[in-house]
């Protein structure tokens, strides 16, 4: 069976978590500060902050943000759940608008969104393609709005020359076995303010007044204070020793994946009926995912492909869902049509670095066939 995706971990990383346990300090301690610096100095951020996964990135991001109960966060229904999760977290309603062909969210249907309610717009960059930044970033400053970054995906990628992770106050990442690079699981959030970086620090852990390093450095006995209600949303010392060892081989990781997506597009360009993924000019794509679009003349239905693929010993998943047809948001009332079709025509092949060549030749065989012949 070809696998959907496989995190690229050597004996580079193991050997990092091996030495990090026989430190005996394994949980959020120098090696999570040591993660922290060298992931800031990657995406040019001026701060970032790690913690046990993305969503609790979210999740701390709208807190610091000022989301609360009552506002509303325009976001991307074709989305990961975890992306509306977040907002109501903290009490407030998620406004789902449309997205384009590129998966990213629709700027024009953002606009006819915003309402006296809405506090902050949460831009997804869905399959590591960059959504249009500056775009967004414009319009929250000229409707006083916060701009946050859902960026699980998008580790590796660029915009305008510029890692994703600098361009915004508030930018979240995932380091999920899925994503491009890993630690098992945890997240970052990258930030351009010191407040946001400081209370998120807080916030992590407690809303401890001291952190456990500063008290295990100290010559003389300091009793921490709880400075407000917060969270056990700490990175372990063994995961950051792993995400310093893939942090050293992140660019490497991308070239690769951008290599075997070239193949596919190369393999798979000659069949009318599906639509490519294709780089925007001044968005560089991390390939997270290598979604193709089915189109109506299509001779195959997209879920009946996928069965015969995993009959074939292809792996594959659905295109990204869309949130509002989820059981726990589900609402007949919202009608996003262009979301839907996507979401219902697209399909993600198995991509990841140390992939055959027979593999992919393989897949693009009988992917070929099952959309022309079968």
């Amino acid at each position: 069976m070809i696998p959907i995706a496989k995190p690229y971990l050597t004996e580079d990383e193991a050997q990092a978590a091996y030495d990090t346990i026989l430190t005996n300090w394994i949980t959020q301690g120098p090696k999570v500060t040591e993660f922290e610096e060298k992931f800031a100095a990657y995406t040019g951020a001026k701060h970032a902050v790690a913690v046990s996964n993305c969503t609790t990135a979210l999740h701390l991001s709208m807190i610091v943000a000022g989301v609360s109960k009552g506002d509303e966060v325009i976001c991307p229904s074709m989305s990961y759940i975890a992306t509306a999760n977040c907002i109501k977290y903290v009490g407030a309603t998620p406004i789902f608008a449309e997205v384009g062909e590129d998966y990213n969210i629709d700027i024009e249907d953002v606009k006819n969104k915003i309402t006296p309610k809405t506090k902050a717009i949460l831009i997804v960059h869905q399959i590591g393609m960059p959504a249009d930044i500056d775009a967004f970033s414009e319009l929250c400053k000229e409707k006083n709005l916060v701009l946050i970054e859902d960026a699980a995906c998008a580790i590796g990628s660029s915009y305008n020359g510029k890692k994703i992770g600098s361009h915004s106050d508030l930018v979240c990442f995932s380091f999920h076995p899925r994503k491009v690079i890993s630690t098992g699981d945890g997240g970052m959030v990258t930030t351009t303010r010191k407040d946001f970086s400081e209370r998120i620090k807080l916030l992590r852990q407690h809303g401890m007044s001291i952190n456990d390093q500063v008290r295990h450095n100290s010559s003389k006995v300091i009793i921490e204070e709880y400075l407000e209600v917060g969270y056990n949303y700490r990175m372990t010392d063994i995961q950051a020793a792993v995400g310093i060892k893939q942090l050293e081989k992140l660019d490497w990781i991308v070239e690769e994946r951008q290599k075997v997506a070239a193949i596919y597009l190369e393999g798979l360009k000659d069949i009318a009926c599906i639509r490519l993924p294709t780089e925007i000019e001044g968005k560089t794509y991390n390939v997270q995912s290598f979604s193709i679009y089915l189109k109506e003349n299509c001779p195959i239905e997209r879920n009946v492909l996928m069965q015969l693929l995993l009959d074939s010993g292809i792996s594959t998943r659905r295109g990204v869902m869309t949130i509002h047809r989820e059981k726990a948001y589900y609402n007949t009332e919202i009608k996003l049509p262009f979301s839907e079709d996507l979401a219902d025509r697209s399909i993600i092949l198995p991509l990841y670095v140390g992939m055959s060549q027979e593999d992919i030749s393989y897949i693009i065989k009988k992917t070929s066939f099952l959309l022309t012949d079968y």
